[in-house]
């Protein structure tokens, strides 16, 4: 995550200021699902928006998710925002001379913070003109943030990257408790009252994504209210920062799924979830979220995306194909606290063992990535807006 960027050369002139808005959260929180009910919501409403994702490599579920919905979308990859601000201005032009957005919402890693000190506040101060932004959202998982509050035991990670997800929490403008149907008002009531308590600057939100409930107090927040801005940014030790990104394993992978008669999709990303669960419970890593989709030409529309959030969970499909299908194009995102090379073993693995059960499915690896990210270096970072 090297500071290489050159300076825009130019922006696009637009007509008016166009709305900013930025959702935070660590991986699997449910930002995707967020950006895409709330981009729905603008739609809807005869606004023009375009999405920006992001993330340290490349292929990612989430960008193919965004644009099977019908959003115009543009991926950042190899670096956080925080070290690729050119390239999100860059990114913002694209959409601006392909659709003219009225509104863009970006989406940040999951493992980076200090997005107010290195977006919010040289984006207001250096094209002001052109963008009003809207208040920091972090959006988290209840259960993931009673234990790394230490409300309740479980699965959870090394100090260096809770120091990640506590920064995330400490510059938010609004905390969104995220799957909020989860939890039974007492959970929920010492979940409100810890973050209350720890991180008094932020509103605290309830909401779920997935059911819409709570989301028309947010996202009309996110519509109407700007970022404060009035205060100095928060401070970051870069170097604990740096060793709790390189902590989490990330791999990205693209397979070929073909078959000499019609399989059915949703059941093979659900094999092939389960048995990188089981391998990564093996090796004792921590995951922090596994995500696939698999496309196919013979799907009239849509796909089918599966998650995993946690290594007590039973994994998810989100979103299923209605018909069988002959083959398709499979794309794997998992983050996890453990060594990348056992990533890659949890997917070689998994991928042998779909491939000798019988199904007759040939899996063929096209793409992947597994590394560690690199130290963290703002392109800008400023203390005030002023």
């Amino acid at each position: 995550m090297s500071d290489t960027e050159q300076p825009p050369s130019q922006t696009t002139a637009r007509p008016g200021k166009a709305r900013y808005i930025m959702i935070g959260g660590f991986l699997g929180a449910g930002k995707t699902t967020s950006v895409s009910r709330l981009a729905k919501r603008l739609s809807g409403k005869g606004l023009r928006v375009g999405l920006i994702t992001n993330d340290q490599g490349s292929e990612l579920v989430d960008t193919a998710m965004l644009r099977s919905r019908g959003f115009a979308t543009e991926e950042i990859s190899g670096g956080c925002f925080c070290c690729r601000f050119n390239s999100l201005v860059e990114a913002a032009d694209r959409l601006t001379s392909a659709t003219a957005p009225e509104v863009f919402i970006a989406e940040p890693v999951g493992s980076c913070t200090d997005l107010v000190a290195t977006v919010t506040y040289p984006l207001r101060r250096m094209y002001g003109d052109q963008f009003s932004v809207a208040p920091l959202s972090v959006v988290i998982d209840p259960v993931r943030a009673l234990r790394v509050l230490g409300l309740e035991t479980g699965g959870r990670f090394s100090e260096r990257v809770i120091y990640i997800y506590r920064k995330q929490l400490e510059e938010a403008e609004m905390i969104v408790v995220n799957k909020c149907d989860l939890l039974d008002p007492d959970r929920m009531a010492r979940l409100t009252q810890a973050l209350r308590g720890e991180f008094p600057n932020a509103e605290i939100l309830q909401a779920s994504a997935r059911t819409g409930i709570g989301l028309e107090d947010w996202f009309t927040k996110l519509e109407v209210n700007d970022a404060l801005g009035g205060s100095d940014a928060m401070e970051v030790d870069y170097e604990v920062y740096a060793d709790g990104e390189a902590r989490l394993g990330w791999l990205n992978a693209t397979l070929r799924a073909s078959a000499s008669r019609a399989f059915d999709g949703n059941a093979l990303l659900q094999r092939l979830a389960t048995g990188m669960q089981q391998l990564l419970a093996d090796a004792q890593a921590e995951v922090a979220h596994l995500k696939m989709t698999l496309s196919s030409p013979d799907a009239i529309a849509g796909l089918a995306a599966i998650n995993l959030v946690r290594n007590d969970l039973v994994p998810e499909l989100s979103e299923q194909l209605e018909d069988p299908v002959t083959g398709g194009e499979v794309i794997v995102n998992l983050r996890a606290e453990a060594a990348p090379e056992a990533l890659k073993e949890a997917l070689e693995g998994a991928v042998a063992a779909c491939g000798s059960d019988g199904s007759g499915i040939l899996l063929v690896l096209e793409h992947l990535e597994h590394f560690r990210p690199g130290k963290p270096q703002p392109t800008h970072r400023l203390k005030t807006l002023a």
